[in-house]
C-alpha cells in the first residue's frame, strides 16, 4: 500500500485535513485547496485515486472533472467528496466520468471502504495480476489495457466495465447486474447509466479495430465474445 498516491482537492483546510489523516494508511495523500491547481496536480503527476470536492474556488469540482476525463493520459478513478447532495448533482457527476459519488457528512468508515473498493476494483490494490479474454489483455496493476496488440485507453467506469465483462466472458450481463457491480454504492442512480457507459467503450473499442465484440441482446443484457465464438 505504501506505493499508492492519493490526490485530495477539497477547499476546506480542515475536512481536508482530516480525509488525508483517514486515508494515510491507505497511501500517500496530496491535499490541494484549490480547484486550478488541483486540475493541474491530477494533469502533470500519476495518482491512484483523486477524492475531489465539486465547489471549489477558481475551477468547479466538475470542470475539473471533464478536464481530466477528456485526457486520455489520466485514468484514476475519481470520487467525488461533497455537500451538493440532489439526484441531479449525481447524475452528472457520473455522467462526466466520476467512479463514486459521497456527500458530507459523512462517515469516516465509509470513505475508507469506498476508497479501497475502487482502488480494488481497478487493480491498484492487492496483487497486480493479469487478464485475457480473445484479443484482450489487462495489466490490472498497471491499469493498462490492449486490444489487438493495441494500446485501449479507458477511464474509470469504462476500464471497470471492460474487466466485468472479461472476467465473465461468453456470458450474458443484463444491465442490472452491470449496474450493481459498478454502482451498487449509490442505487439511487438512473439504470441509463450503464447504456452511457456501454456506449463510450464500444466507441473507444471501434477507433481502435472497427470490430464490437461485445455484442447487444435486445432485452437481455450484454455479452463479451470468448475467444472461439
Amino acid at each position: 500500500m505504501d506505493g499508492l498516491n492519493i490526490l485530495i482537492v477539497e477547499d476546506d483546510e480542515n475536512l481536508a485535513a482530516s480525509v488525508a489523516q483517514f486515508l494515510s494508511p491507505i497511501g500517500n495523500t496530496t491535499v490541494v485547496n484549490d480547484g486550478f491547481e488541483g486540475q493541474m496536480m491530477g494533469q502533470d503527476n500519476i495518482y491512484d485515486i483523486a477524492i475531489l470536492d465539486l465547489m471549489l474556488p477558481e475551477v468547479s469540482g466538475y470542470d475539473i472533472l471533464k478536464h481530466w476525463r477528456v485526457d486520455d493520459e489520466i485514468n484514476m478513478p475519481v470520487l467525488i467528496l461533497t455537500a451538493k447532495d440532489t439526484m441531479a448533482d449525481k447524475v452528472h457527476g457520473f455522467e462526466l466520468g466520476a467512479d463514486d459519488y459521497l456527500t458530507k457528512p459523512f462517515h469516516r468508515e465509509e470513505l475508507i471502504l469506498r476508497v479501497k473498493a475502487l482502488l480494488k476494483r481497478t487493480g491498484r490494490l492487492g496483487n497486480n495480476n493479469t487478464l485475457s479474454v480473445g484479443e484482450f489483455n489487462v495489466d490490472l496493476g498497471r491499469h493498462y489495457v490492449e486490444y489487438q496488440h493495441q494500446e485501449l485507453k479507458l477511464n474509470g467506469k469504462e476500464y471497470d466495465l471492460l474487466v466485468y465483462f472479461m472476467q465473465n466472458p461468453s456470458t450474458i450481463i443484463t444491465k442490472d447486474q452491470i449496474f450493481d457491480r459498478l454502482w451498487g454504492f449509490d442505487s439511487e442512480t438512473s439504470l441509463s447509466v450503464v447504456e452511457v457507459y456501454m456506449s463510450n467503450l464500444r466507441k473507444k473499442i471501434k477507433q481502435v479495430s472497427g470490430e464490437n465484440p461485445i455484442k447487444t441482446l435486445r432485452n437481455v443484457g450484454y455479452m463479451l465474445e470468448g475467444p472461439n465464438q
